[in-house]
């Protein structure tokens, strides 16, 4: 009773949080937020239908999505990464890329802890000033992105886990540089005869202002035959707040062990449109998974669409067993996000468990 009493606590805790974020989501502070890039979900498993699965997340995927799915890591899981953002390389974002690693480790008989790095690189681009603005003549510079998770969950009952994240995000160039911390909560609610039905919520990137600073906030000026230094003045930056709610039902069959599932979620974002997604996963022997999703945004298809990554998703992933109790093994994912008026992004990673 305790436990129950507790997770209701976190509930109400996330509610009254979130509502001033639901509150602010409107066009006029579309664009305003700082750190963006704490909105990008890295992982291939989940991406590959749309981060739809907020109420039925499990492993390392869910320190992004909802990190009380965390808890289910049975002893020890690493994973790997990478995705060519917008196309990469080839993409209208020249060498867009994110790696990321990530480690969960069991260190109670119903707690997991975890950590994971995520890395984001645009490659070399273009110096440009006023007095030069001509292309490949000035240099280049290579802005860099890093946020550093570490999370803890904890399964308070068999039907009822939650857990939470603390964040540190910088970004920086060569002359200027910004950093903060934000922290994600999220809990899981799992009923039904075989664990069919699921609910999730969680909330994401709450946290203080982030602002910038370094030499390239000032600018050198003469006057009068005097040469003066004059300092831009610094804004501060809110964290891209958001308000997860998910649900999932699993369709059971005794013939192969497949699984049908089906999953619908809902972002309301402080400095975004709101979003809506509808997922689907089919499981075979608890080997292969292939995957499909739709992300919903208001406005998405006219001139107003406010991001660009919405749309369909989808995905696949093979589990490939080294022992006979399945307990190690490794799990090759792979997804597909299309994005509007840029080219898809492409996600690819690999997880051990032992």
């Amino acid at each position: 009773m305790k436990n129950i009493l507790r997770i209701f606590a976190v509930v109400v805790l996330l509610t009254v949080l979130s509502v001033p974020s639901a509150q602010a989501g409107n066009d006029e502070r579309r664009g305003t937020a700082g750190a963006s890039e704490l909105l990008i979900n890295p992982w291939a498993r989940s991406t590959g239908w749309g981060g739809v699965n907020i109420s039925n997340v499990r492993g390392l995927d869910a320190m992004f999505g909802n990190v009380a799915g965390l808890a289910f890591i049975e002893n020890i899981e690493v994973a790997y990464t990478n995705t060519f953002l917008y196309g990469g390389k080839s993409g209208l974002v020249s060498a867009a890329s994110i790696n990321t690693f990530g480690l969960g480790i069991r260190v109670f008989d119903a707690g997991v802890i975890g950590v994971y790095v995520m890395s984001m690189g645009f490659g070399d681009i273009d110096i440009t000033t006023e007095n030069s603005p001509e292309l490949h003549t000035n240099g280049t510079f290579s802005p860099s992105y890093m946020n550093i998770n570490v999370a803890y969950a904890h399964s308070f009952t068999r039907s009822i886990h939650g857990g939470a994240v603390l964040k540190v995000v910088t970004e920086s160039t060569d002359n200027v540089s910004g950093s903060g911390f934000g922290i994600d909560a999220g809990i899981q609610y799992v009923t039904g005869e075989n664990d069919e039905l699921k609910f999730g919520i969680s909330l994401k990137n709450w946290g203080p202002s982030m602002s910038f600073d370094g030499s390239g906030l000032s600018l050198q000026m003469d006057l009068n035959g005097n040469d003066f230094t004059v300092e831009t003045r610094r804004g501060e930056m809110e964290l891209p707040t958001c308000l997860n709610i998910g649900l999932s039902y699993d369709f059971l069959f005794d013939k192969w062990d497949q699984r049908l599932t089906i999953a619908g979620a809902f972002t309301s974002n402080a400095f975004l449109r709101d979003n809506y997604t509808l997922g689907l996963e089919y499981s075979l022997l608890k080997k292969f998974q292939l995957r499909a999703g739709y992300i919903f945004q208001e406005g998405m298809w006219g001139s107003s669409s406010a991001t660009a990554s919405n749309g369909i998703c989808a995905g696949a992933s093979i589990d490939i067993p080294f022992t006979k109790d399945e307990k190690t093994g490794l799990t090759i994912d792979y997804s597909y996000r299309a994005a509007q008026h840029l080219k898809g992004t492409h996600t690819i990673g690999a997880s051990f468990r032992f």
